[in-house]
């Protein structure tokens, strides 16, 4: 396996602590061969049972707390029949630990001691929570205003928290420049090609599931894409070596406040991105938005964007069921009651828990 770069073609060794392109350009991950044995390490606990697909090479380097194989149950939700993948239930409390526990095992592996990360909540407290385990320090930036119940997360771990004056972009900037100034690793879940190697193994799961077959459509939130790029990727994986003859249909749902991926697969040139109950998705300049917009269209899929009052409302829904889950969780079931016409298997992520975003679940409840 190599680290490619996306803009330029350039190659580099995966032994080298290495996570952008001399270029500037960001990195894939890139396999020689694909092997989806799905027997193969049985014995490794939850999602590492695909570690011959994984870029981690000796189990002692693996910083795991059992996480994957999240639930996956059928509902009916405005007249539609789906599944409901039960991503929250992740032991930091969203799908993010599925990109933390692969990133901070290939950090433990390159002997990496810090590392800096900026998120607008649940991606840093996923880092925290790894690294912590890993006994790694870590720097986790945040934009003003990211929820406190995050924020605590972040530090109860014992990472450096880092508040930034400004939006989610003015973090990333923040973060970026602190890095190239110190010299520090760049753990982030949007440049970072092995948070996506963890990520694809939600398409690896579903595939189980289902009883080894592909659903025929995925409906799940976009900010920096880490979930939609890793999915497509597992299921890519899973076509290259003949075991579905299509990648499912990719549906993004952002925010009406800040879509800029609907913007440009619409051809549309904007920066506008104002605050949005959806915080987790709230990415006003996605890093990969080519290679966002590139998996769109090959999976024919689409963007979908949903009002802040929708966003309410499906998550009112859903509480009410039962399904503790964070607004930004919502805007699938939001998207749900917008599409006419669904597929016979569609899947939809529940990503984040409500556990960390008491504040805004007051709107809907008091």
């Amino acid at each position: 396996m190599r680290l490619v770069c996306f803009e330029c073609g350039k190659s580099y060794s995966v032994n080298e602590a290495r996570w952008r392109c001399d270029c500037g350009g960001f990195l894939n991950l890139e396999y020689d061969d694909i092997n989806v044995n799905f027997s193969l390490n049985s014995h490794l606990p939850g999602l590492w049972k695909y570690k011959h697909l994984l870029p981690i090479k000796d189990d002692k380097n693996i910083v795991s707390f059992g996480e994957g194989f999240t639930p996956l149950i059928k509902e009916h939700i405005f007249g539609k029949d789906v599944y409901l993948k039960l991503e929250y239930l992740f032991p930091s409390g969203s799908y993010k630990d599925r990109g933390s526990t692969v990133l901070l095992s290939k950090v433990k592996e390159l002997l990496i001691k810090e590392i800096v990360e900026d998120s607008s909540g649940n991606a840093g407290s996923s880092i925290a929570m790894y690294a912590a385990k890993a006994k790694i320090k870590a720097h986790i930036y945040v934009p003003k205003g990211t929820s406190k119940d995050k924020l605590t997360q972040i530090l109860a771990c014992g990472s450096n928290l880092v508040v930034v004056d400004g939006n989610r972009n003015d973090t990333y900037i923040k973060a970026l420049r602190d890095v190239e100034e110190k010299g520090l690793y760049y753990a982030s879940h949007a440049w970072n090609p092995y948070f996506f190697e963890g990520t694809k193994t939600f398409s690896f799961e579903l595939f189980e599931q289902l009883g080894f077959v592909a659903p025929d459509t995925i409906i799940l939130p976009v900010g920096n894409g880490t979930l939609l790029i890793g999915a497509y990727n597992g299921f890519l994986q899973l076509k290259e070596t003949g075991l579905i003859k299509k990648i499912p249909k990719i549906i993004a749902v952002q925010s009406e406040n800040c879509s800029p991926i609907y913007y440009k697969i619409n051809g549309v040139s904007t920066d506008r991105c104002f605050e949005t109950l959806a915080e987790g998705i709230a990415i006003p300049e996605p890093v990969r938005e080519k290679q966002i917009v590139q998996i769109i269209n090959r999976s024919d899929g689409d963007v979908v964007v949903v009002k802040e009052k929708e966003i309410l409302d499906a998550l009112s829904l859903m509480l009410k069921r039962g399904f503790y889950i964070e607004p930004t969780s919502a805007v699938v079931i939001a998207a749900l009651k917008n599409i006419k016409t669904v597929a016979q298997t569609v899947v939809l992520p529940l990503t984040g828990s409500g556990l960390k975003a008491g504040k805004k679940i007051e709107r809907v409840v008091v």
